[in-house]
């Protein structure tokens, strides 16, 4: 769809810019947060109350102990001088008198000190014991349970469970690569994928601070035989909770499109390599700066929605969208995007929903003499079941995009105006066949996938070879703990003669903590 300059002025006179909007939405959301408590919002008031009366009584214990303490270790220095006036006393009395004094009451005097000093250095340790335990409750608070919360992994869930304070988590993955043949120049590799270190802190019921720090491939420096790694903060986000139905969301967010974008932990997904259609179709990990609602709209039936700054359509390329991140660094912010994503939970262990993104992507940059704005759809649809060990899952994307032509032109590339994915997959847990109650977890798997970033190309421009393969890949995962996987995969690649790709044999590990 393409909007003249005319019709796009009388859309400015008739409604307000994006960006006032997201001026608005913020405005208001500070405005909310500073107005008194509600008859609606009481219940919570009561709760927050409650925590506060339960972090001053933990403070008032710390107190009491540490006078405990004190009075302990002031009764010790008592006794112990105590114990040596005696000797003092008993070497200046007379001969007569050191033996009148009965022989069975000095052994029971010189134990009784060493008794005494033993008790009171339990007494002392139990308590030091209790004031560090208090301490880290104040800074760390327990561990809860592993769950997904409000679409994000369950590390990155940690901090909504918390009660106040900190919260510290992340994951890692790593694993072996051997290239069959070694087609396409590749060599075998070994590459520790990503390091995680999720960091969160909960101001208050209503604010709450999370945050995503990635290191990818090791190290941040090139090697002799690799590129540079890098450091990102892959999200960091405030949430601030009014209702149910509406909270805000702030700062670097996730594109709320597919599975793995927001969901992405290692013990998430099934073998070493992320699926191709949520790389090459969808570009994960995709990350803009923004600010959007989310919560529960009804029971089971979740959604976020967004406006972020969008994709930059100088990163396009044959390949497909993925180039044209730009991922919170000085991000252009001529064009603004919209993303909604719903989810609904008909029961446990099912979901359906779907998403769409769309936007301009031209940013007001020249491609060869023209402005275009380049505006963009993508939209999606997905499916999970869980069911006594069964695992399904599957997700379709389709992409659209206007003024192809005048970008693969200038880009010197062909750029599709359409372009599609999908993938199915399949696991059955075994273990529970063969040991009933167990928490460790085996899983054979099955992965269908069929993209093609060439779907359809703009008049004049030939397709590029190559962009739309069929990925079949076949393995398992165990779990000898709910948090730690092991993985194996095979991934074969078909893509018929021109320009093969080698297939995969992946062996790896990932954790999340």
């Amino acid at each position: 769809m393409r909007i003249s300059p005319a019709q796009c002025g009388n859309h400015q006179r008739g409604k307000m810019s994006p960006t006032r909007t997201v001026v608005l939405v913020v405005v208001g959301c500070l405005i909310l947060q500073m107005l008194p408590a509600s008859a609606a919002h009481a219940a919570d008031d009561q709760v927050i109350r409650a925590y506060q009366e339960r972090l001053d009584a933990m403070e008032r214990e710390m107190r009491d102990l540490r006078e405990r303490l004190r009075t302990l270790e002031a009764e010790r220095g008592t006794s112990a001088s105590e114990a040596v006036a005696p000797e003092r006393d008993e070497a200046a009395a007379p001969p007569r008198a050191k033996a009148a004094a009965p022989e069975a009451v000095a052994p029971t005097a010189v134990g009784a000190a060493p008794v005494k000093d033993q008790v009171q250095d339990e007494q002392l340790g139990i308590l030091a014991t209790e004031v560090e335990r208090l301490k880290s409750r104040l800074i760390l608070p327990d561990a809860k349970e592993y769950k997904s919360i409000y679409g994000l992994g369950p590390a990155a869930s940690k901090v909504y469970q918390v009660d106040r304070g900190l919260s510290i988590g992340g994951y890692g993955e790593f694993n072996y690569q051997n290239f069959v043949k070694n087609e396409g120049g590749k060599s075998d590799q070994f590459d520790f994928l990503r390091f995680v270190l999720y960091t969160g802190y909960k101001f208050s019921d209503r604010i709450l601070l999370n945050t995503e720090i990635e290191f990818e491939h090791a190290t941040s420096s090139s090697t002799v035989t690799s590129g540079d790694g890098s450091v990102s903060v892959e999200f960091a986000a405030l949430d601030f909770f009014l209702w149910e139905p509406l909270n805000v969301r702030a700062g670097l967010l996730l594109v709320p499109v597919g599975f793995v974008n927001e969901l992405h932990e290692p013990t998430t997904f099934f073998g070493n390599i992320r699926p191709s259609v949520e790389r090459e179709i969808i570009p994960t990990t995709w990350r803009e700066g923004g600010v959007g609602f989310f919560g529960t709209l009804l029971p089971g039936l979740e959604y976020r929605a967004y406006l972020m700054n969008s994709l930059s359509a100088e990163g396009f390329s044959s390949k497909g969208v993925r180039g044209g991140r730009q991922k919170g660094n000085r991000a252009d912010f001529d064009d603004v995007a919209g993303a909604i994503r719903l989810d609904y939970t008909p029961w446990v262990g099912t979901s359906i929903g779907t998403s769409v993104w769309m936007g301009n992507t031209g940013q007001n940059e020249d491609f060869g003499g023209e402005k275009p704005s380049a505006f963009l759809t993508m939209w999606e649809a997905h499916t999970q079941v869980e069911w006594r060990g069964f695992w399904f899952r599957m997700l379709g994307v389709l992409v659209d995009l206007d003024d192809a032509d005048v970008l693969s032109a200038a880009l010197d590339d062909t750029v599709a105006s359409k372009m599609f994915g999908f993938y199915a997959e399949v696991a059955y847990d075994l273990l529970p066949l063969v040991l009933p109650g167990t928490t460790q977890y085996l899983a054979p798997f099955f992965r269908y996938e069929i993209f093609d970033t060439q779907d359809r190309v703009p008049s004049g421009f030939e397709r590029v070879p190559g962009r739309d393969p069929m990925v079949y890949t076949v393995g398992f995962s165990y779990k000898p703990h709910p948090q730690v996987v092991l993985k194996f995969d095979y991934r074969n690649f078909q893509n018929g003669s021109r320009n093969a790709i080698a297939d995969e044999l992946n062996i790896g590990a990932g954790f999340i903590f």
